[in-house]
């Protein structure tokens, strides 16, 4: 009876010693995986040869971008595929404040990344080395900057350059269609554009204008250029300007106007773009990211490679010009 007792005993310790054993083992077992998650989602050095970081390795929290409305189609659209795709758990939020106005944040250390329709000021470099930030310029497209009328505006085809300055100057500017061509109508236009922190506004005065900010201050001005198209396609007198993505994306509501830059009339395509025959209105854009997040924070790093790389055919869904595989990977290695 005391042998029965005493083997029911050791059973029920082999029992309990197995049952604390397996769940040591268990719990050692979560502490590890979840330490290799902390350090798979934290180290821009743990590199897989398996391909790019943003297909080996999942990232968590924020990416912070502003700047150009220009720029923001493309920068929006690759951010929504990198995040449906790759990185669901990362939040890439991008802003439509204008150049200068993500500038301003980007050069104060706000941003990680800041979108861009002409290349960054002095002044703004400077007050980036006044705060320590060393920044990269990426070069992501090529655009063709959108001179538009009203749908209804039946006499309007083309515009050169000169006329376009006698519109838009400072100076003794006309007011009338009549006063740029006499068969027009003798009514007054409407303008509409950018406002002074869009690089769109920078780079129109200094082709039309010949000097870069200089322009009329009489006209509907606006960041968002969704303002812009709403009033021109209301407005029967109306003109503006802003990127070509958005051009091409409301052509159901307004009219695109031929440019004559010295070579004749010339419309805005990307055909056009691409082979300079649109000029003077066509440009580069460019986003630019600042090195220490590059550096540090590996999300950012992904979120710039994938952008180079497979986020570069979005370039031309939303309506811009790719700048070639090569010059992509010249960029590219700008960031490595």
């Amino acid at each position: 009876m005391l042998t029965k007792h005493f083997s029911q005993n050791r059973l029920l310790l082999s029992i309990l010693i197995l049952s604390i054993t397996a769940f040591t083992f268990y719990a050692c077992s979560e502490e590890e995986e979840d330490v290799v998650t902390t350090q798979t989602t934290s180290s821009s050095s743990e590199m897989s040869g398996d391909g790019p970081s943003y297909k080996t390795m999942k990232f968590k929290g924020d990416i912070e971008i502003d700047g150009s409305s220009t720029v923001f189609p493309i920068t929006q659209a690759v951010a929504e595929e990198f995040m449906i795709n790759y990185q669901p758990d990362l939040r890439i939020t991008v802003g439509v404040s204008g150049t200068g106005g993500g500038m301003k944040r980007f050069t104060s250390g706000e941003t990680s990344i800041s979108n861009a329709s002409r290349s960054i000021k002095d002044k703004e470099a400077e007050a980036a080395k006044e705060n320590g930030i060393e920044f990269t310029e990426l070069t992501v497209a090529y655009d063709g900057l959108s001179v538009v009328i009203n749908k209804d505006n039946d006499w309007v085809d083309c515009l050169t350059v000169e006329q376009l300055n006698m519109m838009w100057r400072p100076e003794n500017p006309v007011n009338k269609w009549s006063e740029i061509d006499s068969s027009w109508p003798d009514k007054e236009f409407n303008l509409y554009g950018p406002g002074t922190d869009s690089g769109t506004f920078d780079y129109f005065t200094d082709e039309i204008n010949g000097d870069e900010g200089v322009s009329r201050a009489d006209y509907v001005a606006s960041e968002d250029d969704n303002v812009l198209v709403t009033g021109i396609s209301g407005d029967k007198n109306s003109l503006g300007y802003f990127g070509y993505a958005y051009y091409i994306e409301n052509k159901d509501k307004i009219k695109v106007v031929k440019i004559d830059g010295g070579g004749g009339c010339i419309e805005p395509s990307l055909e056009t773009v691409a082979d300079g025959s649109y000029s003077p209105l066509a440009r580069p854009v460019f986003i630019y990211a600042n090195n220490d997040h590059i550096s540090n924070r590996p999300e950012v790093a992904a979120f710039l490679e994938y952008y180079l790389t497979e986020g570069s055919q979005y370039v031309t869904e939303v309506g811009y010009v790719p700048i070639g595989e090569a010059n992509y990977q010249k960029e590219l290695e700008k960031i490595k």
